[in-house]
């Protein structure tokens, strides 16, 4: 038995998230299907979290294990073959016994784009958060230094989240160890980097932050969001077009 880690992008516009899902199209089940055609196996892919409907990914990293001898550059290319041209394998590598995409995960790091220009580009809208209104851009990075750190994160989890969600603890506690907005042309982007995340943690930040920008909320507030542990206490949550997974760190 070979236990193979693959590097995946996706564009999850037309998907229903990562987990296989009965009668949707699903990052998960495409891939299964793919790896499925070429070894002849019934596979489940393990991705090193689920990444929600319309979510994408640069660096997803998916293990699976295997008895087929294919060489892992074949794998590449015939999985790219198979797969649509909204999903690519950028690497396969096989890894040991005891590796797993998810369980062997410290660290994430996610973006969220912001378009801030008066009209956005057609090729450019199922890839970000169209929003050219007025914000306080600098009362936005104040606010996301705040949440640096180890915290309870339950105001800013979905209202049911998943328990036991990327492998974590069923306690709430994150520890975020960067957290910054930068202005790249005409976008505003928020990268994060942490432990962990809760379920729709990113778009609920992003949305809270957006609050403070629009002055409904001071980016003091974020502390006494953070320390209600209550989902309505925080802002509403982004769209999902705008939120890459960009690495995974082991």
């Amino acid at each position: 038995m070979r236990n193979l880690k693959l590097i995946l992008s996706y564009d999850g516009s037309d998907f229903s998230g990562w987990q296989v899902q009965p009668d949707a199209l699903t990052v998960q089940g495409t891939l299964a299907s793919a790896i499925g055609r070429i070894t002849g196996e019934k596979v489940l892919p393990q991705g090193s979290g689920r990444t929600d409907a319309g979510v994408h990914a640069l660096a997803q990293v998916v293990t699976f294990v295997t008895e087929s001898s294919v060489p892992t550059g074949n794998f590449v290319k015939a999985l790219n073959d198979i797969l649509p041209a909204s999903v690519r394998v950028l690497d396969v590598e096989e890894t040991a016994a005891d590796f797993h995409a998810r369980k062997s995960a410290r660290g994430k790091t996610y973006r969220y784009r912001i378009y801030r220009a008066a009209i956005c580009p057609p090729f450019l809208a199922r890839y970000v958060w169209h929003y050219p209104f007025p914000l306080n851009e600098l009362t936005m990075a104040q606010a996301a230094e705040l949440v640096v750190g180890e915290h309870d994160f339950t105001s800013f989890a979905a209202v049911d989240p998943e328990r036991g969600r990327e492998g974590a603890p069923v306690s709430n506690l994150r520890r975020i160890f960067s957290s910054n907005w930068e202005c790249l042309g005409d976008e505003f982007v928020y990268t994060v980097r942490g432990s962990g995340f809760l379920h729709h943690m990113v778009r609920n930040l992003v949305g809270t932050f957006l609050l403070v920008g629009k002055g409904t909320l001071q980016a003091e507030d974020v502390t006494r969001i953070l320390e209600a542990r209550n989902r309505s206490a925080a802002g509403a949550t982004a769209p999902a077009s705008g939120l890459y997974l960009v690495e995974v760190e082991y």
